[in-house]
């Protein structure tokens, strides 16, 4: 019996989920689709300083789960950037952080100081 999955703690969903060239047959480009803990372990680490120790603790995973989703999430940006392929971030296995919960246990995380 396989072991069950265990969720991700997110933050919060991205505010935009398309991401690609802007030209006019954008529709036409091939789709990278991207899980929401991998935007999430970008955020952590690329936009928030975070090392991969302390994405883990976010994100609630071990390290060497946080460095595999990093690194597959900065392959598909690098396969988009690289080659005008559209990024799509939806799906994955995760739950976002409650508003319902303490700040401390989150580390007061963006969406309990933004309120969003």
């Amino acid at each position: 019996m396989p072991r069950p999955k265990k969720w991700r703690k997110v933050c919060c969903l991205p505010e935009s989920n398309l991401f690609g060239p802007l030209t006019p047959h954008y529709r036409d480009r091939e789709i990278i689709m991207m899980t929401v803990e991998e935007y999430e372990a970008v955020r952590l680490i690329d936009l928030e300083g975070m090392n991969q120790e302390e994405c883990a603790e976010k994100m609630n995973v071990a390290r060497t789960t946080a460095q595999r989703i990093y690194n597959d999430a900065k392959k598909k940006i690098a396969d988009a950037l690289v080659n005008g392929k559209i990024i799509k971030i939806e799906g994955g296995d995760y739950k976002l952080c409650s508003d319902s919960e303490p700040m401390y246990e989150c580390g007061g995380c963006r969406r309990h100081s933004c309120g969003t």
